[in-house]
């Protein structure tokens, strides 16, 4: 198997080329020859140096995840890793593109790293669910010490070669020729009689764990900071800790045993799964790859209000020239004083400097009237949700746009084959629905209208990489997607709420199955006008025999719309952004509840967990029935991406998966007896159920 390997000698240093496309993946046939190859290099009398680095774009990135449910198969990279501290000859890493997890731990068994200037290093496993397996836990703290070990181990985040030389993991960084200068360092450690260092030693540990306890609690607190509720880090930081005091093959040991637990948690299958959802989520199943995207080389923004500027500052950051429109100069005025804002925040965050700040904003122009976009090459228009206003935008910018132009509403509920049939040109307009703010947001929904063509939808998708976000795909529906998808699980929170549960109860529930904020202070954080005003659009459309949110609208009708008015479903004080109880609440919900004859009680968190999780999970899969989702790992994406659910749980599908669609299904016909039409079962998810089946496996 070493094919995969390539053996060539510069004059006497043996090269070792892994030459597994496109990202060099340690897999056993990478394993086999990386072995097979350096047993001949140790062999050959003429070799006195070995160089091992990676053909194409990038040095191992990792290992290759499908092998993860596979049996594994000998030799394990650990044992690779561990077989180069044999190797009496020094072994040299050459580090382009980027060594990531097992790559990483591949460098840490060679005896001297040195990598280009753009090269990046790390170890994500944590993200994954997992832990460095192949010894990296014990290694880099050896090379790196504790406090650096653990920011690439606990945090997942990789470094550049910069940084990866001020931690002493990379000796010497190789300006031009990578090949030429790892072969040149090699040749001078013979010379200079450098002795060979081994990441195994000392052997012993590097020391007690009360020594290092402030670092270890620093990091921790990290880990419950930055990925509340998910193992991993912690299971990464006790291996690191282990090997303190262990010998290191001990150390090992545990590791190895430590590791597979991992592996076959439920949160690392979560976190692989979310993995390929979001590598899934770009591929259109009818849309094959000879479909071009049209060339967007300049973009304008209907709307400098906080959605607009939002968008106007994501495309100006990935380089697109961008005209933002508003009615009057006054209104241009103000956004462009709030991007200005936004720009200087993140210069005091580090994110940017002065320079780059001036770069971004000159991409900026601010205009009154359609007409400054007459030559634009896309036009987002992100005004009012009111679908009379939009329509009568889009008729205009039927008019001016140029032949091919794409126009997209940045709408998040709204009808687009409406907006579509406003133009004579259905086939350019598509939806582009960002989620606040939209410069920080990482989802994008491209919304398909019934007449957008191949290469518009295209487009969306293409441009949602180009500007660092995760797109996926939606058809028209009231809410597409995502906002369809939650809005069962606010509605049953409120339900809750009237029923004789409290905000904060009913929030603390769903914080405990991960959820970043309760659904009730996301609420009063966006503003509760907004879904009210939405609701008043479609009144008309009320099916009297679902139960509606009287307690919502009561809210907004005292104006209650949340933070923006002090109050909400909490009080905030002082002009605060902290929820506080807030008895008034109480009382309204009693109120309501006497007016609709809702009979108040105590609720369990038990219900709470259900009714809502259940409620979203029922939608998911009528979405998923009717085809507005292609896939149900493109419903979780969006979970994962536009609400903050948790990764390690691989979001709505892939939890109700694990729950078991059988048990749904039978709380849901519960509950459809017991509240009514809103909880008839979705009939995919009675199949399903019936079939034994599941959503996404």
């Amino acid at each position: 198997m070493s094919e995969v390997v390539g053996y060539e000698l510069k004059g006497r240093v043996a090269v070792l080329t892994i030459d597994n496309p496109p990202v060099n993946a340690l897999g056993i046939a990478v394993r086999e020859g990386l072995v097979t190859q350096l047993d001949r290099a140790v062999a050959d009398e003429g070799v006195n140096a070995i160089v091992i680095l990676g053909a194409g774009r990038t040095f191992p990135a990792g290992a290759d995840i499908r092998e993860f449910d596979q049996p594994t198969r000998e030799p394990h990279l650990i044992a690779v890793v561990d077989h180069l501290d044999s190797v009496e000859k020094p072994v040299v890493a050459a580090i382009h593109g980027t060594a990531l997890g097992g790559g990483l731990e591949l460098t840490l068994g060679c005896h001297f790293r040195v990598a280009a200037p753009g090269a990046r290093m790390g170890m994500p496993e944590v993200n994954l669910g997992i832990f460095p397996g192949a010894a990296g836990t014990q290694r880099l703290p050896r090379v790196a010490g504790l406090d650096h070990a653990l920011e690439l181990i606990v945090l997942g985040k990789p470094i550049g070669a910069a940084k990866a030389k001020k931690y002493g993991i990379v000796d010497a960084i190789i300006d031009g020729d990578l090949r030429g200068g790892a072969v040149a360092f090699a040749e001078k450690v013979v010379a200079d009689g450098t002795l060979r260092a081994i990441s195994s030693e000392p052997c012993d540990g590097i020391g007690l764990s009360e020594d290092h306890a402030a670092t270890i609690e620093k990091y921790r607190d990290l880990a419950n900071r930055r990925m509340r509720g998910q193992d991993s880090p912690h299971q990464a930081m006790d291996s690191v800790i282990d090997g303190l005091t262990m010998p290191y093959p001990d150390a090992v040991a545990v590791d190895r045993k430590r590791f597979e637990l991992c592996k076959n948690s439920v949160q690392s299958q979560a976190l692989r799964y979310a993995f390929f959802a979001e590598r899934k989520a770009s591929k259109i199943p009818d849309i094959g790859k000879d479909v071009a995207p049209r060339e967007i080389a300049s973009a304008g923004v209907i709307g400098a209000g906080t959605m607009g500027r939002g968008i106007v500052i994501s495309l100006a950051d990935s380089g697109f020239p961008v005209t933002v429109v508003e009615t009057s100069q006054e209104s241009v005025d103000n956004g462009m004083v709030e991007i200005v804002k936004t720009y200087d925040e993140m210069i005091q965050r580090g994110r940017i400097d002065a320079v780059e700040k001036d770069k971004r904003l000159a991409r900026i122009t601010g205009a009154v009237g359609f007409e400054a976009l007459n030559d634009v090459d896309l036009v987002i228009e992100a005004a009012f949700e009111d679908l009379d206003v939009k329509k009568q935008i889009f008729g205009e910018l039927d008019s001016i746009a140029k032949p091919g132009a794409i126009l997209a509403s940045n709408t998040s509920y709204m009808d687009i084959d409406a907006l579509a049939a406003a133009t004579s040109r259905p086939e350019d307009v598509i939806g582009l629905h960002y989620f606040v703010p939209a410069n920080a947001m990482r989802l994008l929904e491209v919304v398909r209208p019934a007449k957008a063509s191949p290469d518009a939808i295209a487009t969306g998708m293409s441009l949602a990489k180009k500007t660092g976000k995760i797109g996926v795909l939606a058809r028209v529906c009231h809410g597409f997607i995502a906002n369809r998808s939650r809005l069962p699980l606010v509605r049953e929170a409120t339900f809750l709420v009237e029923e004789g549960a409290s905000p904060a109860q009913v929030d603390a529930v769903l914080m405990g199955v991960g959820m970043p904020m309760g659904p009730l202070a996301v609420s009063d954080l966006s503003g509760l006008d907004v879904s009210w005003r939405m609701r008043q659009s479609l009144a008309n459309q009320h099916d009297p025999e679902e139960r509606y949110m009287h307690l919502a609208d009561r809210m907004c009708e005292l104006g209650r719309f949340g933070i923006k008015a002090g109050q909400g479903w909490y009080n905030y004080e002082d002009g605060g952004r902290r929820p506080v109880h807030d008895p008034v609440t109480e009382v309204i919900a009693m109120e309501v509840a006497k007016e609709h004859g809702t009979v108040r009680r105590d609720i369990s968190d038990d219900e709470i967990r259900e009714r809502c999780l259940y409620a979203a999970i029922n939608e998911g899969a009528k979405i998923l029935d009717e085809g507005i989702a292609a896939r149900a790992s493109d419903i979780d994406v969006m979970w994962l991406y536009g609400f903050g659910f948790p990764r390690w749980s691989g979001g709505i599908m892939f939890t109700a998966d694990e729950i078991g669609l059988g048990k749904i299904y039978q709380r849901i016909k519960e509950l459809h007896a017991e509240h009514g039409k809103l909880w008839t079962p979705s009939p995919l998810l009675v199949r399903l159920a019936k079939e034994c089946g599941s959503f996404t496996r």
